[in-house]
């Protein structure tokens, strides 16, 4: 195999790094109360919202990022990590494994302190992109991209009955399909 097509794993025999698992959609809070029970080191980046209803405010927690937690660990606790509940999958560029430096929690940890963050919006969707719902009924569902009104529009081709299906799938369910 070359070089330019080695998977490339930031995952270290006994050095602690920082990683990205996928979880089920509004699963974040479990998975971190789940991964520190474990004494796994973990981190969900959250912001304070404050929602008006007709008779009360109410302040919330909520994930920076939906889907996402940080969690900090070895090759021993690998697989530890993905045998919790709700625990999709490590984020992967690629098929590569990518180490997120320190320097980049500390930030997020510094950003979401101050509660200076109004919103964080993922790299926008194009056409064409092969998408995966990641919430609702339809979790796990993969599809491609047709139309970009606010990323709401998702073709699913199934190959077996040669037919496509057209749905409107809200933005925060959606997210690219890893190959």
């Amino acid at each position: 195999m070359s070089t330019a097509q080695a998977k490339e794993n930031h995952l270290h025999d006994t050095e602690e790094r920082w990683f990205a698992v996928y979880t089920r959609f509004k699963c974040e809070k479990v998975v971190h109360k789940d991964l520190q029970a474990k004494g796994i080191e973990c981190y969900v980046p959250l912001q304070e919202v404050t929602r008006r209803y007709t008779r009360k405010i109410k302040t919330h927690h909520i994930p920076l990022i939906s889907c996402y937690v940080f969690v900090k660990v070895n090759r021993k606790n690998y697989v530890r990590v993905l045998e919790t509940d709700y625990v999709l999958n490590y984020v992967k560029i690629g098929r590569n494994l990518i180490a997120i430096p320190e320097e980049e929690i500390e930030i997020l940890k510094a950003v979401t302190r101050e509660g200076v963050i109004t919103a964080i919006e993922d790299r926008q969707l194009q056409v064409g992109d092969n998408v995966e719902i990641i919430g609702g009924r339809l979790t796990g569902l993969k599809g491609k991209l047709i139309e970009t009104d606010n990323g709401k529009r998702l073709v699913v081709e199934l190959e077996m009955l040669g037919k496509d299906i057209y749905m409107e799938v809200s933005p925060e369910l959606l997210r690219k399909a890893r190959p």
